[in-house]
């Protein structure tokens, strides 16, 4: 009877058309997904790929096996996470995508407790800028914004993404503070460069009445990290467009301060990105599950909010659970 290591190989390589896409689909080397691919034919006797340098195609027989197994194999694997959770063991690589100031502020303190849970699960998180095909490129889930969703995948939400603008108090001293965004313009903007685009971020700000304003600022400072411009902000080397997770612990210091505290812009969401759920295994189930606890528990996605109903508080000491 085959492994289900060799049928994966070859259902996820005749999908994505090769060893090094279905590699990272299953979390192996595309020499390991070749050598399975290899022990399968040799145990049925027959090839079922056709093997070049620049493609990779299937034979008569591996179209015919192909279709044989069907959705067999989704739900083999459907059953053995079942019973995996079934046993209270979710285990195995826990392949994640995270935004990297997010993904350490926020999401890597969640690490011990869930570790403390779960301790067959081993994580390999990778923080990217951008967003990932979670299935192209074998990951579990991910954790950001802005992802495109392709046929079964789920977007579930865990905060608002809104952005304020922030400077550190020494900046802001002696200074005419703002009461209009239209007034930022006056003073050092600290922007960001799009990488795919090329060109600096503009925003359009809102009011608690509906009001909107575009957003032009001095480009002072250009960078692409927005932890660098976090970084900037804190030195009192100007004014900054920033989501709110990226500087509230810094607003509840009091080592930034929020300038136009009646506006925000809105950028989305804050989601957690993974498989379909009918087929999700149990170290992603269970991980997912952790997340949204912990969101709920910590009311981060009232934390997170710019609008009035959130960040109020901007003294130093003992962070409330309110935004700042």
């Amino acid at each position: 009877m085959e492994t289900l290591a060799n049928l994966e190989s070859f259902v996820r390589s005749a999908e994505s058309g090769s060893f090094s896409a279905a590699g990272r689909r299953l979390a192996l080397t595309p020499a390991a997904v070749s050598r399975n691919v290899a022990m399968l034919e040799r145990n049925l006797g027959v090839r079922l790929f056709q093997r070049s340098t620049r493609k990779l195609t299937l034979t008569e027989a591996g179209e015919r096996f192909l279709a044989a197994i069907g959705g067999n194999l989704e739900a083999l694997q459907a059953a053995i996470a079942t019973v995996s959770s079934d046993r209270g063991e979710p285990a195995g690589v826990l392949k994640l995508s995270l935004a990297p100031s997010f993904g350490v502020t926020w999401v890597m303190p969640l690490l011990p407790e869930f570790l403390a849970r779960y301790p067959a699960i081993r994580p390999e998180w990778h923080f990217d800028n951008r967003a990932v095909d979670l299935i192209a490129e074998g990951f579990d889930a991910a954790i950001g914004g802005g992802f495109e969703l392709a046929a079964g995948m789920v977007s579930r939400t865990l905060a608002p993404a809104h952005v304020i603008a922030v400077a550190s108090p020494a900046y802001l001293r002696g200074r005419t503070l703002p009461t209009h965004p239209s007034m930022l313009q006056s003073l050092d903007g600290i922007v960001m460069r799009s990488g795919r685009t090329g060109r600096t971020r503009q925003w359009v700000m809102r009011d608690a009445a509906g009001d909107e304003q575009g957003i032009e600022m001095q480009e002072r400072i250009v960078l692409n990290d927005p932890a660098a411009m976090r970084e900037a902000a804190l030195q009192g080397l100007g004014v900054t467009l920033l989501a709110v997770p990226d500087v509230l612990p810094w607003l509840e210091r009091g080592e930034l301060v929020r300038v136009l505290p009646q506006w925000y812009a809105d950028a989305g969401s804050i989601s957690l990105y993974y498989p379909t759920r009918t087929l999700l295994p149990a170290k992603t189930r269970v991980f997912v599950d952790h997340v949204v606890e912990v969101f709920r528990r910590e009311r981060l996605a009232e934390r997170f909010a710019g609008s009035l109903g959130g960040l109020r508080h901007q003294g130093r000491g003992r962070p409330r659970r309110g935004l700042t």
